[in-house]
C-alpha cells in the first residue's frame, strides 16, 4: 500500500486507522463498539419517539432535549459506516471528497451539540431565575426560532473550512491518524500552505464552543447566585438537582472535546492508543450517556419510558427469551 498521493491527484484517497497495533483484534474490538452505537442510536431514537408522542412532555425543557437527541444521533450517523468498515472489513481507503464532507458533517454536529448546550442552560437560568415569566419567553415559536439559528450558525462557520480544504494539495503521508475524518488531521497531511486553515479552525472553535461555554459558565454562576439566596433547603435542593443532568451532560461533552484538541495540537509524543481512545471518546461517549443521564434523572422522562409500549414490547420480549 502506497503511503504517498500524487499532487496532481484531483481526488486523492486518504487511509483511515483503526487501533494501532492491534488490527488483527479489530473484529473482537468491534464489539464494544457496536454496543455503544446500538445503545446511542436506539437510547436517543427512544427520547425522540417518547418526546414526540406524549403531549406532556410538549415543553421548552424537553424541546431542548429532543434537539440534543438529534445532533447526537447525527455524530453517531456521520461515523458508523466508516468506523464499523474499519473494524469487520478493513475497508481503510476514504476518498477526499467522502472524508470533507464527513469532517464537516462532525463539526458541524459538535458546534450544534455545544449550542443547545447552551441553550439548555438558558432553559435553566429562566426557570430558576425568572420562573414567571418562564412560559412567556420561551414559547414555541421562539424555540424554533433557536434551532434554526443553531443550525445556520454551524453551517455559515463550518462550510468555508469544508471548501478551503480543496485548495489543499497532498503529497505526503496520506495515512489518517483516526477512524473517521478530523479537520486538524486532514490540514496536517498537505503540504501545500494550511496556515490560513488552522488558523480558521481554532478560531472556529474558539467563536463557537468556546464562546458556549463561558455563556453556561456565567448562566451557572447566576444560577447559584440565586438558588443561594433562597431560604428554604429543600427548595434550594429541588433547584439545584433541576440542573444536574444538564452539568453532567455539558462535563461529558466538553472534557472530551478540550482533550482531543490538547492531545492533537500538544501530545505528539503520546502513544497513538492515547490519540485513538480520546477519540472515540469524543464521538461516542456523549451520545451514550445522554439518552441514559436524561432517562434516569428526569422523572417525566422515566415515568414516560415506563409506561410506553416500547418499555411493556421489551419486557414481552425479556419473557420470551427467558422462556
Amino acid at each position: 500500500m502506497s503511503s504517498f498521493v500524487n499532487i496532481t491527484s484531483s481526488s486523492p484517497i486518504f487511509f483511515l486507522t483503526g487501533v494501532p497495533g492491534l488490527e488483527v483484534a479489530h473484529v473482537w474490538i468491534s464489539i464494544p463498539f457496536c454496543c455503544l452505537y446500538i445503545t446511542a442510536l436506539s437510547g436517543n431514537g427512544i427520547i425522540l419517539f417518547i418526546i414526540i408522542t406524549e403531549s406532556s412532555l410538549h415543553e421548552p425543557m424537553y424541546y431542548f432535549l429532543s434537539m440534543l437527541s438529534t445532533t447526537d444521533l447525527g455524530l453517531c450517523v456521520c461515523t458508523l459506516v466508516s468506523m464499523l468498515g474499519i473494524f469487520w472489513f478493513n475497508a481503510r481507503q476514504i476518498s477526499f471528497h467522502a472524508c470533507v464532507a464527513q469532517t464537516f458533517f462532525i463539526q458541524l454536529f459538535t458546534v450544534m451539540e455545544s449550542s443547545v448546550l447552551l441553550a439548555m442552560a438558558f432553559d435553566c437560568f429562566i426557570a430558576i431565575c425568572n420562573p414567571l415569566r418562564y412560559a412567556t419567553i420561551l414559547t414555541d415559536t421562539r424555540i424554533v426560532k433557536v434551532w434554526f439559528a443553531i443550525l445556520v450558525r454551524g453551517t455559515v462557520i463550518l462550510l468555508p473550512l469544508a471548501l478551503l480544504l480543496k485548495h489543499l494539495s497532498f503529497c505526503r503521508s496520506h495515512v489518517l491518524h483516526y477512524s473517521y475524518c478530523f479537520h486538524p488531521d486532514i490540514t496536517q497531511l498537505s503540504c501545500s500552505d494550511n496556515k490560513i486553515n488552522s488558523v480558521l479552525g481554532l478560531t472556529a472553535l474558539i467563536v463557537t464552543a468556546g464562546v458556549d461555554s463561558i455563556f453556561i459558565l456565567l448562566s451557572y454562576i447566576l444560577i447559584i447566585k440565586t438558588v443561594l439566596s433562597i431560604a428554604s433547603p429543600e427548595k434550594r435542593h429541588k433547584a439545584f438537582s433541576t440542573c444536574i443532568s444538564h452539568i453532567v451532560a455539558v462535563a461529558i461533552f466538553y472534557i472530551p472535546l478540550i482533550s482531543l484538541c490538547f492531545v492533537h495540537r500538544f501530545g505528539k509524543r503520546a502513544p497513538p492508543h492515547v490519540h485513538t481512545f480520546i477519540a472515540n471518546v469524543y464521538l461516542l461517549i456523549p451520545p451514550v450517556m445522554n439518552p441514559i443521564i436524561y432517562s434516569v434523572k428526569t422523572k417525566q422522562i422515566c415515568r414516560t419510558i415506563k409506561k410506553s409500549p416500547l418499555s411493556e414490547g421489551i419486557e414481552d420480549l425479556t419473557l420470551i427469551i427467558l422462556q
